[in-house]
């Protein structure tokens, strides 16, 4: 097919205007999904290659971590060229010939943006240091000295350290929130915005359905440059930076969360709503995420959803601190949209992290399905992979070489995902050695051993996805009706006409709980019907979602 005609085909794509709104979300980290040329590292055609997979998991749409063209400092989230992708990846017709492929499928494609900062060899940086009254000058964030050399302001990098790295050509700092290589792009510049803009139109052109946001909360700084506050020691957790890095000392509202941001998200949605595309923003900040995401996500001109940290964290999540959680949600986010995920590339893998058995992991898959918000599965959460113990000379990420052995990075949930147990590589590569080892007890749980195994969480996920597509009041309806009785917590969810009940037991023991008024029956119609509110025992990790009897 002629390369223009297939473009043009992807950018009239149908797409319902809220596809997005209890969408599933399966996040694919490139270099570490499948390696398709045999150098080690994944790439966009071994990524094509696995889409019928992903299609058979029954999700809605696949976010794509960066494959633009990077030193790769950062692993991609350094970006030289914002518009190519990294020959290490493939090229611009493998993209184009991947979004086909997973249209072709009925899936979305969505594609990370990282707008917040730039790598260092980025052409516009490089004119931009060169001297201070060049056209790009003022397209990065730099400030002079203090008196005595020392940097601005007391802003620190999430990476450790000040936030601000000294010069000898222009002889001032810059800012850069992550790496001294991750210089901080100036929003309060027009210019930049504006090819920002750009940026997101040359994607949206090529026929991706939507963009997941790199820090978005981080796009403006303030523009006096002002000191943070120091953060009491009661008010620090380490669920965005780890608790040895003192970037926890400080409550962060100078360097991030400014309300400017709000203006360039406006501009940002006006250009995606003609092409029907969305966005999901990740709100990185430890005592205010939720709150920001519902900013962030109010009315119909901002982004459509974000993600806060809450159940990124490392606390496991009972039915208590779920009530909260969603109360406080419906308090600070009731005009916005949450995108719920347990995993990611930057946390540990949540079944290693809230030390889950399998029947705990089933029952927080079936949860996720069943919450009010969109949802993200990370590639491999679906197998039960757990974190992957790396020794110090595996590590690749410079965030846990940096703080090496207390806080060992994010390497070990990035590791290959594994197709089969048949070699060492998983299926991943061939015999060469892939960018990170494989876990040797990742084999086990490879894709080919968990699809013939009936009972493996592969199917289960697979189970609890269909319920949620086959529920409009799963994906998209209101929640209702919260209720905690020990271990167990219940709810309902509406949409029209539409009603379920839906009960989870977050515990070792069983737990009773007590059904609504009314008549109910499983959804699956394997339950005994309940009746009269007589109260139902859940075992340990058991869940139930039932609809009113006699309902279709």
């Amino acid at each position: 097919m002629n390369a223009n005609v297939a473009k043009c085909d992807l950018v009239h794509l149908e797409k319902s205007p809220d596809w997005w709104r209890g969408a599933v979300i399966y996040q694919i980290y490139p270099r570490s999904f499948q390696d398709d040329s045999g150098d080690g590292v994944g790439d966009l055609k071994g990524i094509t290659r696995r889409l019928p997979y992903i299609a058979s998991l029954g999700v809605d749409a696949i976010w794509i971590s960066p494959f633009f063209t990077s030193p790769m400092k950062d692993f991609g989230y350094d970006v030289s060229d914002y518009c190519d992708v990294d020959p290490m990846f493939g090229t611009l017709a493998d993209l184009e010939t991947l979004v086909q492929s997973a249209h072709g499928l009925g899936l979305k494609v969505m594609i990370d943006l990282v707008l917040s900062h730039s790598s260092d060899q980025h052409p516009w940086f490089a004119e931009s240091r060169a001297d201070r009254d060049n056209d790009k000058a003022n397209w990065y964030v730099w400030a002079d000295a203090r008196p005595d050399g020392t940097p601005p302001n007391n802003w620190l990098s999430i990476f450790g350290g000040p936030a601000w790295t000294w010069d000898t050509r222009r002889c001032q700092y810059y800012l850069h929130n992550f790496l001294v290589s991750q210089p901080d792009l100036n929003f309060h510049e027009p210019a930049v915005q504006e090819a920002l803009l750009d940026v997101a139109r040359f994607w949206l052109e090529r026929g991706v359905d939507g963009f997941r946001l790199d820090t978005i909360n981080f796009y403006t700084h303030d523009a006096q440059l002002r000191d943070n506050p120091p953060l009491p020691p009661e008010r620090r957790n380490s669920s965005i930076a780890p608790a040895v890095n003192p970037y926890n000392h400080q409550e962060h509202i100078y360097d991030k969360n400014r309300p400017e941001t709000l203006e360039f998200l406006r501009k940002l949605r006006a250009v995606m709503d003609p092409y029907g595309a969305a966005a999901v923003g990740e709100v990185g900040d430890a005592q205010r995420g939720l709150e920001i995401m519902g900013k962030y996500t109010a009315g119909d001109d901002l982004v459509q959803m974000c993600y806060a940290f809450e159940l990124l964290s490392g606390d496991r999540p009972d039915a208590t601190s779920i009530a909260a959680l969603m109360d406080r949600v419906a308090e600070v986010a009731r005009d916005g949209w949450a995108c719920w995920a347990y995993s990611n590339h930057d946390v540990v893998r949540h079944a290693t992290r809230w030390n889950l058995t399998e029947e705990a992991q089933k029952l927080f898959a079936t949860l996720l399905m069943c919450l009010r918000g969109s949802a993200c599965l990370y590639q491999g959460e679906e197998l039960g992979l757990t974190e992957a113990e790396l020794s110090f000379d595996d590590l690749q990420d410079p965030y846990g070489i940096e703080f090496w052995p207390e806080f060992k990075g994010r390497d070990g949930c990035r590791t290959p995902m594994v197709w089969e147990a048949s070699n060492s590589q998983g299926g991943f590569t061939t015999s060469v050695r892939p960018w990170l080892p494989v876990a040797s007890d990742h084999l086990r749980r490879a894709v080919a051993v968990a699809d013939e195994t009936p009972g493996s969480l592969l199917h289960h996920y697979r189970r609890a996805i269909a319920l949620r597509r086959a529920h409009p009041a799963l994906a998209k309806g209101a929640m209702e009706a919260m209720r905690v009785e020990g271990t167990a917590l219940s709810f309902l969810r509406r949409a029209g006409d539409q009603v379920l009940w839906c009960a989870f037991n977050l515990g070792d023991t069983d737990q009773t709980v007590t059904p609504p008024e009314g008549a109910w029956a499983a959804v699956d119609g394997t339950q005994t019907t309940l009746t009269a509110r007589a109260p139902v025992t859940l075992g340990a990790w058991q869940s139930l979602v039932m609809k009113p009897e006699g309902d279709k």
